[in-house]
């Protein structure tokens, strides 16, 4: 939020719109004289960074407005952003070849720890192995991997995103012999159980094991991304809320805050996560789902059993647990997710120019930051409980109260695929978000990646993947945004409010 003592940036007056903004592709690029940055992610930041490095962009001033204040230590990015906590999965573990190869691409930054300024190094990365399974009829024994070369993601169960992905981890290792001797299949909950290492936990009934794979510190991974941004001596930090696109005519010249200052830009880039439906109508092609989190505090003797397990994630249920650190171990859900639909007091930009305001509800984020009475629903919180019984169940340890919970907000789209494109119908205004809960493993390469489309050179392995999709009328009106891609567990269309009024007890967030 913005703070009274938040300093006022001049407005970067617009000169000229991004040539050919609605299709960059089409003519040669003419970078802009600003930019805005709408939101300080693993998107925002990571865009920043690259944009800051490239001599097309130096002549170009940018900044980034963020609802937290990065004067304020340990406040930036917000506390409750999908980026901050203390733990995420990194893998190149992928059905589809296309982000099994950006994962990889960014795991070898991740793997870098030579030196303190390292990604990877200062505990920030840690290669534990992966142990990715699901629920179902397993294959055939000896039963080569599933190809992989045209997948339908709407028609995956939890067994084909694990056989996919095997494929393609495979394939990445195919020529690197140490990193090939690293995955190995596991044909049976026997084999599952047994590679678990959690005193005879496990999950699902085929599977295997990426040694290759593990887990960021994700504050602390963020921390250096924010101190990599600021050490370019280029982006200039605004802290306040952003809680409307302003436009001229057709063209978006900026975003006005909630305290009434007014930043313009000649380009805004919206990297706001699962903020962005407050500012965009976005119906039919993403979004914000509340994910539930579990935080138990272990003793030492259980720190010391379970030091040596890997990421446990079952792609059926969408249920994982990280290995622990410093006496916390943590058990999340990676699910269809809850909606928080609200009703907003300044509309989001239209789909055009000429359209009408949306008639659609808008979900987004409830935290304890924005409600600090906020609490998981007691069906997230049932499902952990099932996850530590099944996954790591030490005497006493599944049981034991949480001392944090909380929701975790992603944008989800239908397919599990990122927005980054310009939007066709507004000038000045290019589009990155849509995480669907597998942005900030790609930390280390998002950001140049974002930037390339910017510049209208998209990588053509992401070009209809990150595509603002059309929507027809008939998508709109069957409701809310479903993500199917194999990967999600607990059921579908979970409205929050109706969830928590079923709690029997209170839940800590």
């Amino acid at each position: 939020m913005a703070s009274s003592s938040s300093p006022l940036v001049p407005s970067l007056a617009p000169l000229q719109s991004p040539s050919s903004s609605s299709s960059p592709s089409h003519s040669p690029f003419s970078p802009p004289s600003s930019i805005l940055i709408i939101g300080a992610g693993v998107f925002g930041l990571g865009t920043a960074l690259a944009l800051a490095r490239r001599h097309e962009f130096s002549q170009c001033s940018i900044t980034i407005v963020d609802r937290s204040d990065p004067a304020q230590p340990g406040l930036f990015p917000a506390r409750d952003a999908a980026s901050i906590d203390s733990s995420r999965i990194i893998r190149a573990d992928y059905p589809d070849a296309a982000y099994a190869a950006l994962a990889a691409e960014a795991q070898a930054q991740w793997r870098k720890q030579a030196n303190p300024s390292d990604l990877g190094a200062q505990g920030r990365y840690h290669e534990s192995g992966l142990l990715l399974v699901a629920d179902g009829v397993p294959p055939p024994a000896n039963a080569p991997p599933a190809a992989a070369a045209a997948i339908d993601k709407a028609k995956l169960t939890g067994m084909d995103y694990a056989r996919l992905s095997w494929a393609n981890v495979l394939s990445l290792a195919s020529d690197d012999h140490e990193l090939a001797n690293h995955i190995r299949e596991l044909p049976d909950a026997a084999a599952i159980r047994e590679a678990a290492r959690t005193g005879g936990g496990g999950s699902g009934t085929w599977g295997y094991i990426n040694h290759g794979s593990g887990w960021a510190d994700a504050t602390a991974s963020m921390a250096w991304l924010f101190d990599q941004v600021q050490q370019t001596g280029r982006i200039t930090f605004v802290a306040g809320t952003a809680n409307r696109l302003e436009r001229s005519g057709s063209t978006v010249t900026g975003a006005r805050l909630a305290d009434g200052r007014v930043l313009s830009a000649d380009l805004v880039v919206l990297a706001a996560g699962a903020w962005t439906g407050g500012l965009l109508d976005i119906s039919g092609r993403a979004i914000a789902t509340g994910q539930v989190l579990g935080y138990l505090e272990i003793t030492q003797d259980e720190q010391d059993q379970l030091s040596k397990m890997p990421v446990i994630l079952n792609l059926t249920t969408g249920l994982f647990v990280i290995p622990p650190s410093n006496g916390i171990l943590k058990v999340a859900r990676h699910a269809y997710g809850y909606a928080n639909p609200e009703t907003l007091d300044t509309e989001p930009l239209p789909l055009s120019p000429l359209s009408p305001p949306s008639t659609h509800g808008v979900s987004l984020p409830r935290t304890h930051m924005s409600d600090p009475t906020s609490s998981i629903p007691p069906e997230g919180a049932e499902d952990l409980r099932r996850a530590l019984h099944e996954m790591v169940p030490l005497p006493g340890l599944p049981d034991r109260p949480f001392i944090k919970t909380r929701l975790c907000w992603y944008q989800d789209t239908p397919t599990a695929d990122f927005i980054v494109d310009y939007h066709p119908e507004w000038q000045g205004l290019f589009v990155a978000t849509g995480d669907s809960g597998h942005g900030f493993k790609f930390l280390p390469v998002l950001g140049e990646k974002i930037a390339d489309c910017i510049m209208g050179n998209c990588p053509s392995a992401f070009k209809d993947k990150w595509a603002w999709k059309h929507v027809s009328g008939e998508t709109l009106e069957k409701g809310s945004v479903v993500t199917e891609d194999g990967s999600r567990g607990g059921l579908r269309r979970l409205v929050l409010q109706e969830e928590l009024g079923k709690a029997t007890a209170p839940q800590t967030a």
